[in-house]
C-alpha cells in the first residue's frame, strides 16, 4: 500500500462520518421492520444538529442575498453525492422562483456525466474546480458554496480557496467538526451528523443534513430576494399544466378576488404572477404594475405601498 493510501486512510480514521459503530455489526441479520425503525430513528437526530448551527447559517444567507441583489450569483461545488445536491438545487430555482439558469449554479466534479456516473479522481483535483469556476467567469459578487460531508475534498476545498482568492463570497458546508472545507471558507457551516448506518456512506445522514441546509439557503436567500410574498412563490414560472393552476391559485390566495378577474390579469400580465398580484390589490394596470414592480426590485410588499 502507498502511502498516499495509508495517509488517506489514516485521516478518514479520523472522521466522524466515517466512524464504525459496532453495535449495528449484526444488522444485516434482523427483520426489514427494525432495519427501517433503526434507520427512521437515526434521521430523526439529523434537523437537531442542523439547528446548532442555525446562527452560522442565517449569518451566510444574510451575506448571500447581499451580493445577489448586486447581481452576483450563487454556485454550489462538491464532488459525488454533495455535488448531485447542490445541482439540485440549483436546478428548482428556475420553475420554484423564475431565476436564470444562470443565478443559481450546481457545479459537480466531472462535469454533467458525473451526476449518473461517478468520474474517476475527479474528486481529487483541486484545479479542476478553480478551472470550473474560472469557467463562470466568477465575480466578487458571487457567492460559491463549497460542499463536503467529510469537509476534506480537495474539489470543494479547491473551489472554495479559488473563490475566496477572486473576492467571492465563501461557504464551506461539511458534517465533520474542525473540517479543512470550513477552514477555507469564510462561512463555515459544520452539521456534525455523526457516523453513519452503514459506514461511510454519507449519502445517508449527512446526505439529508447539506439538502436541509441548501433548502435553507437558496429559499430564505430568495425570501429575502424578493421572491415571495409571505409565503407564497409569486415569481413561479408557469412551464407545465401544474404550475399554471399553481399560478392561478397563488394569485387567488394572495388577492381574493374571482376567478374572471384572476384570468384577466393574468393575461394582461403576460402570465406574470407577482405583476396579475399587484393589479388586482392596487388596481392598476399591467404597465403601471411592472414599473411599480421595477422600481421596488421586485418586491411585491414594497410595490403594493409606493
Amino acid at each position: 500500500m502507498s502511502a498516499t493510501y495509508s495517509e488517506l486512510r489514516a485521516q478518514l480514521a479520523t472522521l466522524t462520518t466515517e466512524a464504525f459503530r459496532p453495535e449495528l455489526a449484526e444488522i444485516d441479520q434482523l427483520p426489514t421492520l427494525d432495519i427501517a425503525r433503526t434507520m427512521n430513528a437515526e434521521d430523526q437526530t439529523v434537523p437537531a444538529a442542523v439547528a446548532a448551527q442555525l446562527p452560522l447559517i442565517a449569518a451566510a444567507i444574510d451575506a448571500t442575498a447581499d451580493r445577489m441583489a448586486r447581481g452576483g450569483r450563487l454556485i454550489y461545488a462538491g464532488a459525488g453525492t454533495a455535488g448531485r445536491l447542490g445541482v439540485l438545487d440549483a436546478s428548482e430555482c428556475p420553475p420554484t422562483f423564475n431565476t436564470d439558469p444562470s443565478e443559481v449554479v450546481g457545479l459537480i466534479a466531472g462535469g454533467p456525466s458525473a451526476m449518473v456516473k461517478a468520474v474517476e479522481g475527479a474528486e481529487d483535483s483541486r484545479e479542476l474546480a478553480a478551472a470550473d469556476l474560472d469557467g463562470l467567469a466568477l465575480t466578487p459578487d458571487d457567492t460559491v458554496v463549497g460542499i463536503s460531508a467529510s469537509g476534506r475534498t480537495p474539489y470543494a476545498i479547491g473551489a472554495v480557496e479559488h473563490a475566496r482568492a477572486k473576492g467571492a463570497l465563501t461557504i464551506g458546508l461539511s458534517c465533520n467538526a474542525d473540517s479543512g472545507l470550513a477552514t477555507a471558507a469564510e462561512h463555515g457551516i459544520e452539521v456534525v451528523t455523526g457516523p453513519e448506518l452503514l459506514t461511510g456512506s454519507t449519502r445517508l445522514k449527512a446526505g439529508t443534513a447539506q439538502k436541509l441546509v441548501l433548502n435553507m439557503i437558496s429559499t430564505i436567500t430568495m425570501i429575502r430576494l424578493g421572491k415571495t410574498y409571505g409565503n407564497l412563490m409569486v415569481d413561479v414560472r408557469a412551464s407545465n399544466d401544474k404550475l399554471q393552476a399553481r399560478s392561478r391559485r397563488i394569485v387567488a390566495l394572495a388577492t381574493g378576488a374571482p376567478d374572471a378577474q384572476i384570468e384577466t390579469a393574468l393575461a394582461e400580465a403576460d402570465g406574470e404572477v407577482k405583476t396579475a398580484i399587484l393589479m388586482i390589490l392596487a388596481d392598476i394596470d399591467a404597465k403601471t404594475a411592472d414599473q411599480r414592480l421595477h422600481d421596488a426590485r421586485g418586491h411585491l410588499r414594497a410595490a403594493l405601498t409606493p
